[in-house]
């Protein structure tokens, strides 16, 4: 089965192509970029054919696509893989704004094809752990959750606006609403936060305290950040606490590691030898793609994912919790 990409704006579209290339029965159709500089780079290194145009890109003999655009453009390319009848793996955030999330979803609804986006804390083993500890009934009813997702400033595309439609909290909310949601069965009802650029001199925000209210009272707090510094030996952390009525159980998503003492400006690394999310996230769309069905994170999940982001920058600007369905 082929697989094309759709900009390789994402760092994320590196590791996409590297898991592809890891599966016998994927193959990549070629890099599509509409920075020809960085697209022909991409392409060089990974040793596949550039498109300069989509219509070219598209009109391949291939299954599916990965869209790792700017966020703002998500909605586009979406759109023209959709017309195009291929099947798409999109970035997270699914787009900037809900308008767009929904136009997308449609779309890909009347072309019959698969939108699915890419959450891919779902596949760390200790996420999965916890989620399945949590059907067994061992925490007994879900009443709260803690969670993080703390990593470094990526700069770039990132911290404009017009291109990311938000800085951190934007890009570390989703993760963890999608594995609360997925993990409670449960929507987010309520949304207060204090939004903010706290650790750099960036023209978006790097931080946010979100306090959040679910259907059937569970409430949660979610810290996200680029608060770590550049030394620091792995990029971030990915936690969750889940605080249940028979018991709390933890999990961190990266903390499968050893340490690494080296010379230089970082002394010390977490080599990382847990389950690779990446590449289970594509097993998991491709199996899709081959066999059918409704895809595990759906075009859905993305747009709620976004919905509790976006109303953390109206509470904060607004300074009142924000009501959702209302």
């Amino acid at each position: 089965m082929k697989i094309g990409i759709m900009s390789v704006a994402h760092m994320h579209a590196h590791s996409y192509i590297h898991a592809i290339k890891q599966l016998p029965d994927l193959e990549v159709a070629g890099i599509y970029d509409d920075n020809t500089e960085r697209g022909q780079e991409a392409a060089a290194k990974h040793n596949v054919a550039y498109f300069s145009e989509p219509e070219a890109f598209l009109a391949q003999d291939m299954q599916a696509v990965i869209v790792c655009s700017e966020n703002v453009k998500h909605k586009e390319m979406v759109l023209q893989a959709a017309k195009a009848k291929k099947h798409i793996l999109c970035e997270k955030p699914i787009a900037t704004n809900l308008e767009d999330a929904a136009e997308m979803i449609t779309s890909c609804n009347e072309n019959e094809v698969i939108l699915q986006i890419a959450f891919p804390v779902r596949f760390s083993t200790p996420i999965r752990q916890v989620k399945a500890a949590i059907e067994r009934g061992e925490v007994g009813d879900v009443i709260a959750f803690r969670t993080t997702n703390r990593g470094q400033n990526p700069g770039g595309w990132f911290i404009d606006n017009t291109l990311s439609g938000g800085g951190a909290v934007l890009d570390h909310t989703v993760h963890m609403v999608d594995i609360m949601r997925w993990f409670s069965g449960k929507e987010i009802t309520a949304v207060h936060a204090h939004v903010d650029s706290f650790f750099h001199d960036i023209p978006t925000d790097d931080m946010g305290l979100l306090t959040l209210g679910f259907e059937e009272g569970i409430i949660a707090s979610h810290d996200a950040s680029w608060s770590k510094f550049a030394a620091y030996p792995t990029w971030g952390d990915v936690t969750i606490e889940v605080i249940g009525t028979k018991k709390t159980i933890r999990a961190d998503a990266l903390q499968t590691h050893l340490r690494h003492y080296q010379e230089g400006e970082k002394p010390l690394r977490h080599e990382f030898f847990g389950s690779d999310m990446d590449l289970d996230l594509i097993k998991d769309f491709s199996n899709t793609v081959k066999h059918g069905g409704a895809p595990s994170i759906t075009g859905y999940d993305g747009l709620k994912a976004l919905e509790v982001s976006l109303a953390a920058y109206e509470s904060s600007k607004k300074r009142k919790t924000i009501r959702l369905g209302e």
